[in-house]
């Protein structure tokens, strides 16, 4: 088959070939004139009539009619046939939206996340798209960064189990028999979670060390997994934007991790090479990143508009143009592209599978499984002989999608005070909106105030609405906006029970809020079953079974907090004076730890045992617990197990996740639950970047979150060591 691609790159010329590079939003496809004149930003960027035919690939375009109009235009036009690949991002969802990847890391049910993503990729596939920008698998730390809705949290190795199963749901095991599946491209490489103040697009420096180890995982996790492609991040790595770091690209992505699918750039990134200051114009951005590996320029012209003079002034290899177009043909082949140029796309197969029940029902499953129970004081769950007040900005909103939906719509979606109309009766149900997201006036809060004075409990819908979150959207104060603080306490006057529902895209400091609220449930933003979801689990139809896969903050001046920090030589644990690493108004540790999560039952651990007390390089441990549901309700119970390395040739964290389990427990049940602990998993990057294990002693830590664990000591034996 490769020697069918080369023969029509041998057709090519180099104008056709560097064409293909060239990656332009669906408008530009319809940016000539009737006359055929170039108009507008097409012009503005240089890009001619044979650009636009012989480019390779398309950004965002929708729906079956409007793929297969374009590919149809472009097979006419195009000397050699070469088909369009079309791309888009479908993040969490095409049109059934499932819950943003934060909400779904916090389900720890990976096999339910493929699902979202062969569901997602079922939709988009129909409707002709090839590719999704996705999975998003960056490290997050710093909630002010809008973008940690699109991560599954702060974790490497949940991030990197969540990674692989997003790649399998969009792409399956048969990408090119299986047309209900598209290829997906991870994102971003790398280190774009790791962005300096939470400032989106920021500076990234961290130590090479650290990128491994942390970093890089979840990446890796997804091209193991068999990820077609990768994409730039904006931000720098080690003083070099990613678009033009070859050591990051060329070195170890493409030589030392042997990964020859697509390389992409994200939107303009090529030319943002200019303002980051390492390339003096488009001519030098367009080598360096060239040179760098990007196969694929997104949305700026600086391949198109200068590759050519720079291989005519033998500034570029040639061969190198032949290499990035050959991945690119080999993608086409792969996806069939060149004996079905529609692929899956199919109009009337498209009104049937978008946003069906089945799809729709995936949803809600996902929504309920990624709500975590923050706190609840024997409110809920909710008795539908109640009356209740449903009071705030998210009562009748669908603003439940998050900012990436793409192409979700808010009209679709489940709103919350739906949700409760499933369950109760309509004079039961007392609605009110309290104020806006950030502004309020008083008829609103008397209006409120008038409905909770009928209700036997409050349910207070806040949050960030989604253009608060995503993609440039970093806060530095992470509150909630003043106003719904406001309104929390003027209810609170009432003394009626307050459950709160926040829909958010990041960590909040939840001061006034958490406090204030006798039960309190995160719903993130659920997607396009939200309302459903959030009154199942009020309702107890279904019991809250989400942990948290990002830290809380107790305030903003604490972040970045993360549950996997570093020790230091004075933890305020060891010493004995006020010399300690500490703050003097807040503790160090999170207020809501990852791990964490609430249920309408109660879990004990007991017998907690290893089947010995070394670890060998060819002997694992068997590490054993006792689960007991001590309540009255069946419950899921995600147990985890973490690691503590004391003596290490680096520093190591406090604790690390080596493994989870999620098992379902009716009332009174007992399950053990073992897990194999093996030297691999003992193996990290020493300061020679080296990956191995250090004999020695460690700690082995079982339990419901990261927090509350029984701890058990182990050591690791090396032959011959020494």
């Amino acid at each position: 088959m490769k020697q069918k691609l080369n023969s029509i790159i041998q057709k090519m010329t180099l104008d056709e070939k560097i064409a293909q590079f060239m990656q332009l939003a669906t408008p530009f496809y319809k940016g000539a004139s009737s006359e055929g004149q170039i108009t507008g930003p097409m012009a503005e960027m240089g890009i001619t009539k044979d650009v636009i035919q012989n480019s390779g690939s398309v950004l965002g375009a929708s729906g079956a009619q409007e793929t297969m109009d374009i590919q149809t235009a472009h097979m006419k036009e195009n000397r050699l046939g070469i088909p369009l690949l079309f791309m888009a991002d479908v993040v969490h969802g095409f049109k059934t939206i499932f819950p943003v990847p934060l909400a779904i890391g916090c389900s720890w049910d990976t096999e339910l996340a493929e699902k979202s993503a062969e569901i997602a990729a079922k939709e988009s596939a129909v409707s002709g798209v090839h590719v999704t920008f996705a999975p998003m698998v960056d490290l997050v730390r710093d909630p002010r960064w809008g973008r940690v809705m699109e991560s599954t949290g702060e974790d490497p190795y949940l991030n990197s189990r969540f990674s692989e199963a997003f790649v399998r749901g969009f792409q399956g095991t048969d990408l090119t028999s299986d047309l209900n599946r598209v290829a997906a491209c991870v994102k971003h490489f790398a280190a774009y979670g790791a962005a300096e103040g939470g400032r989106d697009y920021n500076t990234v420096d961290v130590s090479e060390r650290a990128l491994r180890e942390y970093y890089l995982p979840s990446y890796k996790a997804a091209l193991d997994a068999g990820c077609e492609m990768v994409m730039t991040a904006f931000n720098t790595v080690d003083g070099i934007p990613a678009s033009g770091n070859k050591k990051l690209m060329r070195d170890v992505l493409r030589e030392e991790w042997g990964f020859d699918g697509v390389l992409i750039s994200d939107w303009g990134a090529v030319k943002e090479m200019i303002p980051h200051g390492v390339a003096a114009d488009e001519s030098e951005a367009a080598l360096k990143a060239f040179q760098a590996g990007v196969d694929i320029e997104m949305m700026t012209a600086c391949y198109v508009n200068h590759l050519k003079s720079l291989i005519e002034a033998d500034l570029l290899d040639e061969k190198l143009v032949d290499e990035a177009v050959l991945r690119i043909l080999e993608l086409k082949q792969k996806l069939g592209l060149f004996d079905n140029p529609y692929r899956g796309a199919d109009v009337q197969l498209e009104k049937e599978v978008v946003l069906s029940a089945e799809h729709r029902k995936t949803a809600r499953e996902l929504a309920v499984k990624s709500c975590v129970l923050l706190k609840n004081e024997n409110v809920l769950p909710l008795n539908t002989n109640k009356n209740i007040a449903l009071i705030g900005p998210f009562a009748e909103s669908g603003d439940l999608l998050g900012p990436w939906s793409w192409l979700g719509s808010e009209d679709e979606a489940v709103k919350l005070a739906d949700g409760f109309k499933m369950k109760l009766e309509s004079s039961k149900l007392h609605t009110a909106r309290g104020c806006e997201i950030e502004e309020g006036n008083k008829s609103q809060l008397e209006e409120a105030l008038e409905a909770a004075q009928k209700a036997d409990v409050v349910v207070l819908a806040l949050g960030e609405h989604s253009g608060m979150s995503g993609e440039a959207k970093s806060r530095s104060n992470i509150r909630l906006p003043e106003i719904q603080v406001e309104l929390i306490k003027a209810v609170k006057q009432l003394n009626k029970p307050i459950v709160t529902v926040l829909f958010n895209g990041r960590p909040l400091d939840l001061r006034g809020v958490i406090d204030q609220s006798d039960a309190l449930l995160e719903a993130w933003y659920p997607g396009t079953e939200g309302g459903a979801a959030i009154a199942d689990l009020l309702y107890g139809d279904v019991n809250p079974s989400g942990r948290l896969s990002m830290s809380f903050p107790h305030s903003v001046g604490q972040v970045p907090v993360y549950y996997n920090c570093f020790n230091t030589g004075r933890p305020p644990e060891h010493a004995q004076d006020d010399y300690v690493s500490r703050y003097l108004d807040i503790p160090n540790e999170p207020l809501l730890p990852f791990g964490f999560g609430l249920s309408y039952t109660s879990f004990a651990y007991s017998e907690a045992r290893l089947s010995g007390d070394a670890i060998t390089e060819k002997e694992a441990l068997q590490v054993s617990v006792k689960v007991t549901n001590t309540g009255e309700a069946s419950g899921e119970e995600t147990v985890q197990l973490y690691v503590q390395d004391l003596a290490g040739e680096v520093v190591h964290p406090v604790k690390e996740l080596k493994d989870f389990r999620k098992i379902l427990l009716h009332p009174g049940e007992t399950k053990e639950v073992t897990f194999e602990l093996s030297e691999a998993k003992l193996r990290y990057h020493h300061s020679d970047l080296t990956y191995k294990s250090d004999p020695g002693k460690f700690h082995i830590y079982i339990g419901a979150n990261s927090t509350d664990v029984i701890a058990l000591p182990f050591e690791l034996l090396k032959e011959n060591e020494g």
